[in-house]
């Protein structure tokens, strides 16, 4: 590899047990999880116990050549503060994590400043579960804004997933105005197989503001690999805000249930449709710089048994 590769978005958890809108998730057994009324395939079924570690996950990079992952968090899988802060002190020279604070209920920003003095160096919010059967919470509100210029004055990155399309936009557009160096990552490349999803790449006009592709194989899943249209998503976001804006993610470990994890980059590596220097920055440069990693590790290539 002439360059090192950098996930941008990545989920690490020891069990799921919680509530989303009144709805359960919990791990079962064999990579299963009871989400929101159903059975779903959370994890491959080798993973039997359902723990999504750290281990599993460091195994997955190194095969696949990935120096470095950003751990984010999401309220399906509930909080894993507690165990990613183990996972940041364990290993790192590997992971960034993400604490994550419950906006859902008032008292969160007291939430943020103890996780921001324990060491964690973002904050995840999944914005677009703020937008709930029965009321909706505004990411400009007071409590918000304190907690988005306390980060700011930490320098801690906001990583968030949004609603579909625009729905958010206009609020990210004065959290941006009142706090012009808060870093922002936006995932889940705007959403990008929704309407609208290009007002949210628009954000990463703003110097301080980067999309990443975090779940864009789950996006574009009915077409399936080598996922061409994602490949000519990312040069339609490109061509609006500069490839230097956009980073990868992966979105593991639930989008390999579908492929496996050097896959989920390897359609971009293997795309005519990318100049190399393009996939560098898109793969790794720009992570690297955005979240500010100082040295990756460099990873050997290991042959399978099979080539």
């Amino acid at each position: 590899m002439a360059f090192k590769i950098i996930d941008a978005h990545a989920h690490l958890w020891l069990r799921q047990d919680t509530e989303v809108d009144g709805m359960a998730i919990r791990t079962l057994d064999n990579g299963k999880s009871l989400f929101m009324g159903e059975i779903r395939q959370m994890l491959p079924p080798f993973i039997i116990d359902g723990r999504n570690t750290a281990e599993i996950f460091l195994s997955n990079m190194d095969y696949a050549q990935v120096s470095a992952a950003v751990i984010t968090q999401e309220y399906i899988d509930g909080s894993q503060n507690d165990y990613l802060r183990e996972v940041q002190q364990r290993y790192p020279d590997r992971f960034l994590c993400c604490g994550l604070v419950d906006a859902r209920k008032p008292g969160f920003f007291e939430e943020a400043q103890t996780l921001i003095e324990k060491g964690f160096n973002g904050i995840k919010l999944p914005a677009g579960r703020l937008i709930m059967p029965d009321r909706r919470v505004l990411l400009t509100g007071d409590e918000m804004m304190r907690m988005f210029k306390l980060m700011e004055r930490n320098d801690a990155f906001f990583s968030v997933d949004l609603a579909d399309g625009d729905t958010q936009v206009a609020e990210m557009e004065e959290i941006i105005a009142e706090c012009p160096a808060l870093r922002i990552a936006v995932g889940h490349f705007g959403t990008v197989t929704r309407t609208g999803w290009k007002e949210q790449i628009k954000l990463a006009r703003h110097p301080n503001v980067r999309i990443e592709s975090g779940g864009i194989t789950w996006l574009f899943n009915d077409e399936f690999y080598p996922f061409t249209s994602a490949v000519r998503a990312i040069g339609e976001a490109a061509s609006l805000v500069g490839i230097e804006k956009l980073m990868w993610g992966s979105d593991y470990p639930r989008t390999i249930t579908a492929v496996t994890y050097r896959m989920s980059y390897d359609f971009i590596l293997k795309s005519s449709m990318l100049a190399d220097s393009e996939k560098k920055l898109f793969l790794g440069e720009n992570a690297r710089a955005f979240y500010k990693w100082t040295n990756p590790v460099t990873l050997p290539y290991i042959k399978n048994m099979s080539e």
